[in-house]
């Protein structure tokens, strides 16, 4: 790792990542069944239907992990809490054991002088909740307002920052469009007001949290570079088309109060009744935006309806899931959210890292530095950012365990500590030790 904590400026902050259901073992502690429990257990959904029940078993090995989390030299920990776990039917009666978990958890970070990034909802939706229509019932976003008031009851006092829902294009579109994720449907109209009611709930959840008087308030959206495949007007259209679906729709929704006409082309007439008017809540302000980003996809037109696109990648190197590895894309995207969404507000890269093969030698390490030259190449485009003038004010790795990875199971490794899915036995990579001394104050 080339690059050190001097190289940022002072009181840029970095962190690690990790989500609930990915890690915690939500078989542990009380916690309700999820929709992610009920997709992993329909086959052909999830590599050999794992689901999280046992995860990383955080929940029982929390004091260990922090430990690990504050030897790398980090600032922010940004994990999330489980609504299932906290409100196992949904709504009602919170699970004393669930609280009592995040208590543990966020006391911990303050004892070891981290600061606790919370996200309320990272894709594990109380099947209760799933079964009244989930994203698709606007009730949700009141259902969602009233979750964070229970957490910021118990929590609201000891935290850093907030932010609403994680990856909102995955929440919407890739789990009610394309199918891929929870509840794995693909049905515009569930489509449209998923992606409206994501919106709304964060707008109500913000309004909730600032009545409280919380915060620190930020918004996360995940974002995917996207370029025409070729030269022909026809790849070009179909790029803006995918980015508009996938990047400017959640930014803009929130940040300009609209959403962009290449996508109410198709979603328009499946949005509800009224969408218009609940801008006034959505564009609720926020303290800050968050950038997840990976990868750049090339896209090409494809037959049949809309969206009518297709994806690829080109020649450059690629990770253990195929998604080509493209560092100039997080520092474009870093100038093109500040130019047109968010201006002077702080931005923050919530998530960034690489799928990898990781393979443990035969005297106990980890070796991964593609992980390294990938992290270091991304930092890299921060820093271009920011001599750009951005205000880009942090950056956390993803992730700082291998997990539970959704629809891949326990296949994709993306942790700077190696987890044997068989002992849970914890092995710092190669990566964790350079990122350790890269941070060090």
């Amino acid at each position: 790792m080339h690059l050190t904590r001097a190289d940022f400026p002072e009181g840029f902050l970095f962190g690690a990542a990790t989500s609930s259901y990915q890690i915690e073992g939500h078989g542990h502690g009380g916690a309700g069944r999820t929709h992610w429990d009920d997709f992993a257990a329909t086959p052909g959904n999830v590599v050999r239907a794992e689901d999280g029940r046992i995860a990383c078993d955080h929940y029982h090995r929390v004091d260990e992990d922090l430990d690990l989390l504050a030897a790398m030299n980090v600032d922010v920990y940004r994990f999330s809490t489980s609504w299932a776990r906290i409100l196992p039917e949904g709504r009602g009666t919170p699970n004393p054991e669930g609280l009592d978990f995040y208590d543990r958890l966020v006391d911990g970070l303050l004892e070891r002088d981290l600061k606790p990034a919370v996200t309320l909802y990272h894709w594990e939706l109380p099947s209760v909740l799933a079964d009244l229509g989930g994203w698709r019932n606007p009730e949700i976003a009141n259902w969602f307002a009233d979750f964070s008031e229970v957490v910021m009851d118990r929590l609201g006092d000891r935290l850093w920052s907030v932010a609403t829902i994680n990856e909102p294009w995955c929440v919407g579109w890739l789990s009610h469009f394309v199918g891929a994720h929870a509840p794995g449907l693909r049905d515009i109209r569930a489509t449209a007001r998923a992606m409206h009611h994501i919106l709304l709930a964060h707008g109500r959840a913000i309004q909730a949290m600032r009545a409280k008087g919380i915060g620190n308030l930020g918004w996360v959206c995940n974002l995917e570079w996207a370029d025409p495949a070729d030269d022909s007007d026809a790849a070009k259209a179909a790029a803006a088309r995918y980015d508009a679906i996938y990047n400017r729709f959640f930014l803009g929704g929130v940040f300009k109060g609209e959403y962009p006409a290449l996508v109410l082309d198709g979603l328009e007439p499946h949005l509800p009744r009224g969408w218009q008017d609940d801008f006034a809540t959505i564009t609720e302000p926020v303290d800050w935006c968050g950038l997840n980003y990976y990868t750049r996809s090339l896209v090409s037109e494809s037959s049949g309806s809309w969206p009518a696109h297709a994806t690829g990648h080109g020649d450059l190197p690629v990770n253990s899931i195929g998604w080509e590895i493209y560092p100039q894309g997080l520092r474009d995207f870093l100038v093109r959210t500040r130019d047109e969404y968010t201006g002077e507000l702080p931005l923050i890269v919530t998530e960034n890292g690489m799928a990898a093969n990781d393979v443990m030698q035969a005297d106990g390490t980890v070796d991964d530095t593609d992980r390294i030259a990938y992290v270091a190449a991304h930092l890299d485009a921060v820093r271009e950012a920011i001599a750009a003038g951005v205000p880009v004010t942090g950056y956390f790795l993803w992730s700082l365990m291998d997990n539970y990875e959704w629809s891949y199971g326990y296949e994709k490794r993306f942790g700077a500590i190696h987890i044997d899915f068989d002992t849970l036995k914890r092995t710092p990579k190669s990566s964790y030790h350079a990122l350790r001394s890269a941070f060090r104050r």
